[in-house]
């Protein structure tokens, strides 16, 4: 079979982009045309942390993924769910990982990322009333919008109700603005396996997460 006549360019323009520190290419009609091709077929995104600048998927396949440091218990079923890790201690981890540059920038994605601490209700009766779980995850990716500083999407496994006995749960994944992607399961182990499933996707567009089962905003 032939190869496709731009497919030796496209290659240079991807390594050009994992080359260059903020992902630039000239601004040529060729170049361009080329970005367009790669963009399609989601082998670069726009970059998060650079004006004009453009990452590569396969370079976001390299960064590391954030979530609770104990979700392996909860997928063997050694743990509650109430018993993940704190989401802002998810985040600090985030945070951390980060040029030093583009800290300043995630911190002020923090509230809405993380949201406002949950104090707790004492449980003084059996019947008390049951806080939510809401679990934090960041994976490489990007929406309609670049995602987060270091092209990072960020989504939350979390329960819908506060009936811990009849409630259901739910998966949804977020750009930096306004790009979701959502999925709802009725029980818990379908909320893993489907968490699971896209932890190992990683990295992806919002879009593609169609094909999981997830619906778009």
């Amino acid at each position: 079979m032939t190869a496709h006549p731009h497919a030796q360019f496209d290659q240079t323009v991807l390594e050009m982009i994992e080359s260059h520190p903020a992902g630039a290419v000239p601004g040529t009609p060729a170049y361009q045309d080329a970005l367009g091709r790669l963009h399609a077929s989601h082998q670069i995104y726009t970059s998060a942390d650079f004006k004009d600048g453009h990452v590569t998927a396969r370079s976001l396949t390299r960064v590391p993924l954030f979530h609770a440091s104990n979700l392996a218990e909860l997928f063997a079923g050694s743990i509650d769910p109430e018993a993940l890790e704190a989401n802002a201690a998810i985040y600090d981890r985030y945070i951390a990982q980060l040029p030093a540059a583009h800290r300043p920038r995630a911190e002020g994605f923090r509230l809405r990322v993380v949201g406002r601490p949950v104090h707790h209700r004492a449980k003084a009766r059996a019947d008390a009333v049951h806080d939510p779980v809401h679990s934090l995850f960041l994976v490489p990716g990007t929406g309609p919008h670049p995602g987060l500083p270091g092209n990072y999407l960020y989504g939350s496994l979390f329960e819908t109700g506060s009936d811990a006995g009849s409630s259901h749960w739910a998966l949804q994944l977020h750009d930096a603005d306004d790009g979701a992607a959502t999925f709802d399961a009725p029980v818990l182990a379908v909320a893993l396996d489907k968490l699971q499933e896209v932890l190992a996707s990683a990295p992806f567009t919002l879009g593609e997460l169609e094909a999981l089962g997830f619906h778009l905003n």
